[in-house]
């Protein structure tokens, strides 16, 4: 199925009001917003968060911490991760991205430990946890910091 063969269930879909068609169909001269106002008028109504001039919500509660909008994150894969390639290859970036184990290479690769390594393999990144070189030796791999 495809999203241009898609059908509301019968009986589901109902058509919108007219508004401002006259008295008779219940939503004429006013069109249901009342009479005189802030509201009734177009443009009208106040903005996102306004409390009618209290102190708004998200001014009242305190704001911690610090967010650096300059870091880089590294692309993380887990030594489990690379058992699906064969024995002896060379993992690159480049390659965990072809295979669609990494989404960007931009900011670098990260090993982590996590799980078994099975293969002897020779993995090259930017940064390898303890845990993950010490797995990668003991299969008989190398780990090659670029």
């Amino acid at each position: 199925m495809k999203l241009h063969e898609l059908k509301a269930a019968p009986g589901s879909a109902r058509a919108p009001k007219r508004k401002g068609r006259g008295t008779a169909t219940g939503q004429g001269k006013t069109a249901g917003r009342g009479m005189n106002g802030q509201n009734s008028r177009s443009g009208g109504g106040t903005r996102l968060g306004f409390e009618g001039g209290q102190m708004p919500l998200y001014r009242r509660i305190p704001k911690r911490g610090f967010t650096n909008i300059w870091r880089e994150e590294p692309a993380i894969v887990n030594i489990s991760d690379l058992n699906v390639f064969d024995e002896g290859a060379e993992i690159t970036a480049d390659i965990l991205k072809e295979k669609g184990l990494i989404k960007k290479t931009g900011n670098g690769l990260k090993v982590l430990g996590d799980g078994k390594l099975e293969k002897q393999l020779t993995v090259k990144a930017n940064k390898f946890s303890k845990s993950a070189a010490e797995a990668i030796e003991k299969a008989g791999g190398k780990a090659e910091v670029i």
